[in-house]
């Protein structure tokens, strides 16, 4: 089971065909009520790649496997999806259980030749995990659900050549009100997310103490983000908001800690404190080292002599 082959779903056609849905009003962009999906035993757990994004607020009973989490959707979450992510879905069979929500799918054709096609990108929640979706207030939700009300009323109406621009610009707002949501929700899960910079300082002091880093290398931010089980981005989202850094400024920052200390109570080459801080090559500590101090690694070290 856990090798089998992903099911491709490659158009929202095909989308609604497989769903036994009617065919979308319109080709380029849907929003499915959850309720009507189809939850057949026998497609449960396919894992399924759809090559359009999506959005998607859910309250129900579907158990949804992003990677290697998995997450419960009892309460109303949101969560966001890019074309050709993997996602499989595991039902409670329990059809006393009400489903709810909505499914706002977006081909990428869609958004073709306008201002979102490059922006939608700069959406770093579209790479979180799904354990990493949004948990939304009663009042947030309904912001949502109204945003989405429109979309749904403006493709029911006649297409014109407003119709596009319109829709888009309800998008660009959704996609906002959430960035904002998840600000907040960075906000007020302060104690998990403190425990999260002081297990990233540890993974960072323990990192740089090891004496093996020729052979490991840098520290990369994938490797922290494993470590704290969250994906770079949420990890990096998170961090600018309590931070103002990313984790790759951290990172930096952590290494030009430790090379300062090598270069002022230490007579190691500036190549030897390059290779113990897992630098493949010398050039590159250099050059990063006078890019974050504006002093080469010797002129840092003449300045204690």
């Amino acid at each position: 089971m856990a090798n089998q082959k992903p099911l491709r779903i490659k158009s929202i056609s095909e989308f609604h065909q497989f769903h036994n849905l009617p065919k979308p009003e319109h080709p380029l962009v849907s929003i499915v009520d959850y309720a009507k999906l189809r939850h057949a035993n026998e497609w449960e757990a396919t894992p399924l790649i759809f090559e359009y994004y999506t959005i998607s607020l859910k309250r129900g009973v579907s158990k949804m496997f992003y990677g290697q989490q998995e997450y419960d959707f009892d309460e109303g979450t949101l969560y966001f999806m890019a074309p050709t992510q993997i996602l499989r879905v595991k039902n409670n069979l329990d059809e006393s259980l009400e489903r709810s929500g909505w499914l706002l799918l977006i081909h990428p054709d869609f958004l073709w030749n306008t201002s979102l096609a490059n922006k939608i990108k700069q959406y770093e929640f579209f790479d979180y995990s799904i354990n990493e979706a949004l948990f939304l207030s009663e009042k947030e939700e309904e912001i949502l659900n109204n945003i989405v009300q429109n979309i749904r009323q403006e493709y029911h109406a006649n297409i014109d050549k407003f119709s596009q621009s319109i829709i888009i610009s309800q998008i660009e707002t959704l996609l906002n009100y959430s960035e904002r949501f998840y600000q907040r929700q960075f906000i007020t899960r302060k104690i998990t997310n403190h425990q999260i910079l002081d297990r990233l300082e540890k993974i960072l002091v323990d990192y740089f103490n090891n004496d093996d880093l020729v052979t490991k290398g840098l520290i990369t931010v994938q490797y922290i983000a494993d470590e704290l089980n969250v994906s770079p981005s949420y990890l990096s989202g998170l961090l600018k908001l309590l931070t103002g850094q990313s984790t790759q400024q951290h990172i930096h920052e952590k290494l030009i800690e430790k090379a300062k200390e090598k270069l002022s109570i230490t007579e190691l080459s500036v190549s030897e404190i390059a290779y113990k801080l897992g630098f493949e090559h010398p050039q590159s500590f250099s050059k990063l080292f006078k890019s974050k101090t504006n002093f080469s690694p010797l002129e840092f070290r003449q300045a204690f002599n």
